[in-house]
């Protein structure tokens, strides 16, 4: 196989399509889906599963960037652990780690800390490594206006937000040419920490009517995790980072994004604007 450029996984999931989009026109791109069915369109494909070793193999030959995403779950360092030791077989030169906001040993989600984990074990991996670390995400918050009425379970706590536009043209930024990012670790967050007061004052602008924000407890916020069909792991790690969220654990922005793109992330007025309909749906 003639060698290519990068390798996406992830590629059906919220941040790696955006990653795809960034890359339009770029050449030497591939997709890692476990259902070629489900792969996105007019994308060059190839089948492979991070769970199944096996199957890494042939999906990584000839890459010599990889972006890898794994999805959240306490199976996620033995599905990063496979990559790694795939992308050490296959000759890659370089991963790009999507990892999470906060990741640390002693972070207050079981996410963090299994990030921490694959973080870890990649920089000891003796391949050439880039770690991205982003805020919470603005999309998270569509479909939480009924009404003129915001709601949301962080409380009055303050967070970078950032758009997953923004996670998806950085990426791509170091897809494209990763050598400069070598053994960095990113923090990307929006360009102000706000709260969903703050939120739902800049919806009122985007509406042209006041949009209130009711508070609920992450306690609550859990049922309804569990009610809508949420496994329990992922409802219970929703709550730890709630919890987290509203006592001011992510209440910080960072300069990585603008240090490595020359623009700032965009605001959380842009992704209103542009989300409009589907924050309300």
């Amino acid at each position: 196989m003639d060698r290519m450029s990068i390798l996406i996984t992830g590629a059906n999931g919220t941040v790696s399509s955006s990653v795809i989009r960034s890359l339009s026109g770029t050449a030497g791109v591939r997709v890692m889906v476990r259902d070629p069915a489900k792969a996105p369109s007019d994308a060059d494909v190839v089948v492979g599963d991070l769970d199944d070793p096996a199957s890494l193999d042939r999906a990584f030959a000839g890459v010599e960037t990889l972006w890898l995403l794994t999805a959240m779950g306490p199976q996620a360092p033995y599905a990063s652990m496979n990559a790694v030791w795939a992308a050490r077989k296959a000759g890659v030169r370089h991963v790009v780690r999507m990892s999470a906001i906060g990741a640390a040993h002693d972070a207050p989600t079981r996410n963090g800390r299994l990030h921490a984990l694959s973080d870890v074990e990649l920089a000891a991996s003796g391949l050439d490594w880039t770690i991205i670390r982003p805020a919470f995400f603005m999309q998270n918050l569509l479909g939480s206006v009924n009404g003129d009425t915001l709601y949301g379970a962080t409380g009055e706590g303050r967070i970078g937000l950032i758009d997953v536009r923004d996670i998806g043209d950085f990426a791509a930024t170091v897809l494209r040419a990763p050598a400069p990012h070598k053994g960095r670790t990113y923090t990307l967050t929006g360009p102000a920490s706000i709260s969903l007061r703050d939120a739902a004052a800049d919806l009122g602008q985007v509406y042209g009517t006041p949009i209130a924000y009711q508070p609920i407890t992450p306690d609550d916020a859990h049922r309804s995790m569990l009610e809508a069909g949420l496994s329990p792991w992922m409802a219970a790690v929703n709550r730890e980072y709630l919890i987290a969220y509203s006592g001011g654990w992510g209440d910080y922005t960072t300069p990585d994004f603008e240090k490595v793109m020359g623009r700032p992330a965009r605001s959380f007025t842009d992704f209103a604007r542009d989300h409009a309909t589907q924050l309300r749906p």
